[in-house]
């Protein structure tokens, strides 16, 4: 019988906690080189000072050299990197990150977000109603979790909502880093030709969608930017906030003490998000960034050329950053985590996420405050890039 894979280091999780080895190496070493997934070495960043530093300097850890690089096997011509390239903002320093940031920044500021708050508010309600009439047990991550930010990120975007099933399915697959590179490559191209097809849409016909925003206001955009901007906002969108909702409500339902006392003072919810954020850091990493000259990390010289990665959930669990950083208090607010990055490259979509939360958790709870996991055994999501549930069966 062949043994189970492995995730490698900076995912391996006991449940919602990072791997004792890993923890181990953060306080004793602080960086390491490590075998990824991809089949490349990269020298993994654990100390919250530490990944701080990378993820705040783009001229000695660059996100651009990266994306250049290829990985073994993958044959793409520099054109067709090109193009997979265009519009990524995680592709690209500044200043041409710069440029497409600018852009984009205006549709996801707090003031435009507000905007959208009875709206998410409605779909929110909607999804529990049905819940309520389809009766307890359900599956909390395929009826509440899952759908709300889908659909959010879906109006926000004007994808059709009922091209769900496809782009989530391409999305899982991208994710998983146990999938054959092959299949993750075509679930690659099969996204990017879906996307080609909704921003052709919205050339010819732009709405007031953000794609068609997109369209009729900034006319320096080119198709392909067009189309990665929409790829990652989609993927990103929909993806991160769903496994938040699920795994956060599981984190809550194991630690009956914070559950009761956000029940008791639903205020607390917004320091409660964050909390949730940092303790759960459900994106176990940065993307590579390569060196552009020799540093110095954690004692350790890296020369230029060398692929480096963040470990994310180390860092926002650093006995260095705060005391107690295994504890789950929702009480702290836990300012200054990384659960969304840092620098330039800081989450775009941080507002839209944090109201959908903002919103979500205490609608859940009021509407049922029995609310409790009826399996032992939660399905966690080992091998995805956002780490999460596949499905957690609930009763009320």
């Amino acid at each position: 019988m062949s043994e189970s894979p492995t995730p490698p280091l900076h995912m391996r999780r006991a449940d919602f906690d990072p791997d004792p080895e890993l923890e181990a190496m953060r306080d004793a070493e602080g960086v390491r080189l490590v075998r990824t997934p991809p089949g490349v070495d990269a020298w993994l960043v654990t100390r919250h000072e530490d990944v701080r530093a990378v993820l705040s300097d783009t001229e000695r850890f660059s996100n651009a050299r990266t994306a250049t690089f290829q990985l073994p096997g993958d044959q793409s011509s520099e054109e067709e990197l090109a193009v997979l390239r265009a519009g990524n903002l995680l592709a690209f320093d500044p200043p041409e990150h710069t440029r497409l940031r600018r852009i984009l920044t205006p549709e996801f500021t707090l003031r435009r977000i507000r905007r959208l708050e009875p709206r998410i508010t409605r779909i929110v309600e909607d999804h529990l109603d049905a819940m309520e009439s389809a009766g307890s047990p359900a599956d909390l991550v395929s009826s509440f979790a899952l759908p709300i930010p889908s659909l959010v990120i879906c109006e926000l975007l004007g994808v059709p909502y009922t091209d769900r099933a496809g782009f989530q399915r391409r999305t899982g697959l991208l994710l998983d880093v146990s999938a054959p590179i092959e299949e993750r490559r075509a679930a690659q191209l099969e996204s990017r030709a879906y996307m080609a097809e909704l921003v052709a849409r919205a050339q010819a016909d732009p709405g007031e969608e953000l794609l068609g925003t997109l369209v009729r206001e900034h006319d320096d955009l080119t198709t392909d930017e067009l189309i990665g901007i929409g790829g990652l906002l989609l993927v990103a969108g929909h993806e991160t906030t769903a496994n938040m909702l699920g795994l956060g409500t599981l984190a809550l339902l194991r630690h009956p003490d914070q559950l009761e006392l956000l029940k008791k003072e639903p205020e607390l919810v917004d320091a409660a998000v964050e909390e949730l954020l940092r303790w759960l850091s459900i994106v176990h990493s940065s993307t590579f960034r390569t060196t552009t000259t020799e540093v110095e990390i954690a004692g350790r010289r890296i020369g230029p050329g060398e692929l480096v990665m963040c470990a994310l959930l180390a860092a926002n669990r650093d006995p260095a950053f705060l005391s107690d950083p295994g504890v789950l208090d929702i009480t702290r607010g836990a300012p200054g985590h990384l659960a969304f990055g840092h620098g330039v490259h800081h989450c775009l979509g941080a507002p839209l996420a944090r109201m959908e939360m903002h919103i979500a958790f205490p609608a859940l709870l009021r509407r049922f405050p029995e609310l409790r996991a009826i399996e032992p055994d939660a399905h966690f999501r080992s091998f995805s890039f956002v780490y999460g549930l596949s499905s957690l069966k609930v009763a009320w």
